[in-house]
């Protein structure tokens, strides 16, 4: 009988230290998210995004938006704040590659991606990043801070928020026109 309890408490004690084992072992399995950006909205001055041969520069004035380079449009403060919104509050899930020869893989290298910098009012560079659309996951995308080497698997898809069609941020200005009861 005390045998049995022994080879019975001793089971127990094995099988205790496998669960620990295992939870430990499914614990660092688990993604983990880390917020992307550390930018306070309030302290950015101009936005420049670049893809291919376009580029785009979005420049706060006081606190107007403009289109630099195009007087005829209006900038879309919906658009702006989607931007901030969407953009500077992204997660990172997990480190891709941190092997420059894969950045192609990933769309994150300088000819491939869509080019992001933030600037502040000194002309300061907040930050750099290029971004890469994933062929496999639509509503994600992959992100590489310039110059460093590791490729980030990020929350979701921001693509659509970095357009370089001054047309997609911007909308022509209504001038004032006289009605037509009005007399000139």
């Amino acid at each position: 009988m005390k045998n049995k309890i022994i080879i019975a408490c001793s089971s127990l004690v094995v099988l205790i230290i496998f669960f620990m084992i295992n939870l430990k072992t499914q614990q660092s399995l688990q993604s983990s998210s880390s917020k992307i950006f550390s930018i306070d909205k309030n302290i950015i001055q101009k936005i420049i995004i670049k893809s291919n041969d376009d580029m785009i520069e979005l420049s706060k004035l006081d606190t107007t938006w403009m289109i630099i380079g195009h007087d005829s449009l209006q900038c879309k403060q919906n658009l702006i704040d989607s931007f901030f919104d969407r953009v500077l509050t992204l997660e990172s899930e997990t480190i891709m590659t941190k092997n420059q020869n894969k950045w192609s893989i990933y769309s994150v290298d300088d000819s491939l991606g869509t080019h992001l910098e933030i600037i502040d009012s000194n002309a300061n560079s907040l930050g750099a990043y290029i971004f890469g659309a994933s062929s496999s996951d639509f509503s994600r995308c992959y992100m590489r801070k310039i110059g460093a080497p590791e490729v980030l698997l990020v929350h979701q898809n921001v693509m659509y928020n970095l357009q370089v069609n001054p047309n997609y941020w911007g909308e022509v200005i209504k001038e004032l026109a006289p009605s037509p009861n009005q007399e000139l």
